[in-house]
C-alpha cells in the first residue's frame, strides 16, 4: 500500500461509500474531493465534506498510516491547519490540530474495491519496461492518443523550461542562449557537457565578429576546447595555432582553456568525433550572423533542414583527428544528425520563446516541424511498436520516449491515462 493508490482512490471515490463513517463515528458525505495539489502542502485543496451533518470546506491529507502525519512534521506546519479530513489506510494514532481539536480520520482499509487494488498490484509488480504491456490492447485507442498528445506537450514544456533556466543565467540574452543551447547539442549526448562548457566560455558576440573568417572561428573553438596540438608540421594546424595565439589572448580565452580529456571519443563513430562536430558547428556559425532570429523566423521546413546540411571545412573532410589522414573521405553531417539537432536544439528554443512571448503559433510551428521529421528508431520506440503504437514521426517518438521515461519506468501508472484507465476498469 502507498499514498499514490490511496490518493487515486480518494480522487475517483473508488471505495464503498454507503453508510460511510469516520473513525470518530461521524457520518460523512463527500461534496467535492478537491483538486490534486502538485506543490507543497496538503494533498487535495478546496475540498468539501459533510461531517455529522455539518459542512466543512478545506484540504484533504492522505497517508498510509495516520502516524505519518508526525513523520512528515505536519503538526508544526501551519499549512496543514486547513485539513478537514485525514484519509488513511490505517489509523494508528490520532491527529490533533494546533488548537487541540481532533482532525477527523477516514480509514479506507476494507472499503476499497478489490479489483482496484488487484489491477494496481498487477501493474506495480510487472518487471517489463512498460508495466501495462499485457493489458495495453484492452484500452481504447482514444485514451492512448490522449496520453500521446499530453506527454508530447509535457516533453516540449520540460525542455523549454531548461532553455528558460539557461536564459535566466544569460540575463535574458536570447542570442547567447540559443547559441549555447544549440551548440550543446552538437555533442549528441556523449559530448553535450563539453560542448555546453565550450559555448559558455566563448560568447556568441565574439564569434559573430569573425563570421567572415571561418578559420578564425575554428581556431577560437578548437583552441578554447584544448584540442589544437602543441606541435605539428601540418599547415592547417599551424594556422590554427597562430590564430589562437592572437585571438585567445585578445579575448582572454586561454585563461579558461579546456583540457583535451574533457572530450569523449569512445563509442562514437568517427564521423561523430568532437573534432568533426566542432568544424561543422563553426561552418554553421560562420554562415549565420543572427542565429536566434533565424530560428524564430524560419517558416519553411525545407529551409530548416537546409540549415543543417553542414559540410565541415576541407581539412576535416580528410581527417577525423588532428595529424592523421583518414583512409577515406569524411562524410558531411547526415540527415539523422541534422534531424536530432532540429529536435533537441531548435524545437526547445522555439517552444521556450513561444511561452516567453505568449505566441502559441510558435508552439504550433514546433509541433508541425516535429511531425515532418521521421521517427527516431531506438529501443524505446521499438518496444512501443510491439504494442501496436504507430511510430511514424518525431512527434510520435518524442512523446513515446517521454511517456516511457517519466511514467513507465518510475511506474507512475495512476498518473497515466492508460494505467489509470486499467486500474479503474472495475
Amino acid at each position: 500500500m502507498n499514498e499514490d493508490i490511496l490518493s487515486f482512490v480518494w480522487r475517483f471515490q473508488y471505495f464503498d461509500s454507503a453508510n460511510l463513517l469516520t473513525d470518530e463515528n461521524l457520518s460523512i458525505s463527500v461534496i467535492r474531493t478537491g483538486y490534486k495539489n502538485t506543490n507543497a502542502g496538503p494533498d487535495f485543496l478546496e475540498a468539501g465534506v459533510l461531517l455529522g451533518g455539518v459542512q466543512w470546506f478545506g484540504s484533504i491529507e492522505v497517508h498510509v498510516r495516520s502516524s505519518d502525519w508526525f513523520m512528515h512534521a505536519h503538526e508544526i506546519n501551519p499549512a496543514y491547519e486547513s485539513v478537514i479530513l485525514h484519509v488513511v489506510w490505517e489509523n494508528d494514532k490520532p491527529v490533533l490540530r494546533q488548537d487541540g481539536t481532533l482532525v477527523p480520520t477516514l480509514s479506507l482499509k476494507g472499503l476499497i474495491k478489490d479489483t482496484v487494488l488487484q489491477r494496481y498490484s498487477l501493474l506495480q509488480d510487472e518487471h517489463e519496461g512498460i508495466p501495462c504491456h499485457a493489458l495495453f490492447s484492452k484500452i481504447h485507442e482514444i485514451h492512448k492518443f490522449a496520453m500521446l498528445d499530453r506527454v508530447l506537450l509535457e516533453r516540449l514544456s520540460r525542455k523549454a523550461g531548461e532553455v528558460a533556466t539557461l536564459l535566466e543565467i544569460n540575463k535574458n540574452d536570447w542570442d547567447q542562449t540559443a547559441y549555447q543551447w544549440l551548440g550543446k547539442h552538437f555533442g549528441f549526448k556523449l559530448n553535450d557537457p563539453a560542448f555546453l562548457r565550450l559555448m559558455q566560455i566563448v560568447p556568441w558576440k565574439i564569434l559573430r565578429k569573425h563570421r567572415d573568417r571561418p578559420l578564425q572561428i575554428e581556431a577560437i573553438l578548437f583552441g578554447t576546447a584544448g584540442l589544437i596540438p602543441e606541435r605539428s608540421e601540418d599547415v592547417y594546424v599551424r594556422m590554427l595555432q597562430q590564430e589562437f595565439r592572437f585571438l585567445g589572448s585578445k579575448y582572454k580565452l586561454t585563461e579558461q582553456q579546456m583540457n583535451a580529456h574533457e572530450w569523449k571519443y569512445a563509442r562514437l563513430r568517427p564521423a561523430g568525433f568532437p573534432t568533426i562536430r566542432i568544424s561543422q558547428l563553426a561552418q554553421l556559425l560562420s554562415a549565420e550572423s543572427t542565429l536566434f532570429s533565424q530560428i524564430i523566423s524560419l517558416e519553411s521546413f525545407s529551409e530548416l533542414q537546409q540549415l543543417f546540411h553542414l559540410r565541415q571545412s576541407d581539412y576535416w573532410t580528410q581527417h577525423y583527428v588532428f595529424d592523421k589522414k583518414a583512409a577515406a573521405p569524411v562524410p558531411a553531417m547526415g540527415k539523422d544528425a541534422g534531424a536530432l539537432l532540429i529536435i533537441n536544439g531548435i524545437i526547445p528554443v522555439l517552444v521556450a520563446y513561444s511561452k516567453h512571448r505568449n505566441q502559441p503559433e510558435l508552439l504550433d510551428k514546433a509541433i508541425y516541424w516535429l511531425s515532418q521529421l521521421p521517427s527516431e528508431n531506438n529501443r524505446i520506440t521499438r518496444e512501443w511498436a510491439t504494442l501496436g503504437m504507430q511510430v511514424k514521426t518525431s512527434a510520435d517518438s518524442q512523446a513515446l520516449i517521454e511517456w516511457y521515461n517519466n511514467y513507465c519506468m518510475p511506474k507512475k501508472c495512476l498518473e497515466c491515462t492508460v494505467g489509470a484507465g486499467l486500474v479503474r476498469a472495475v
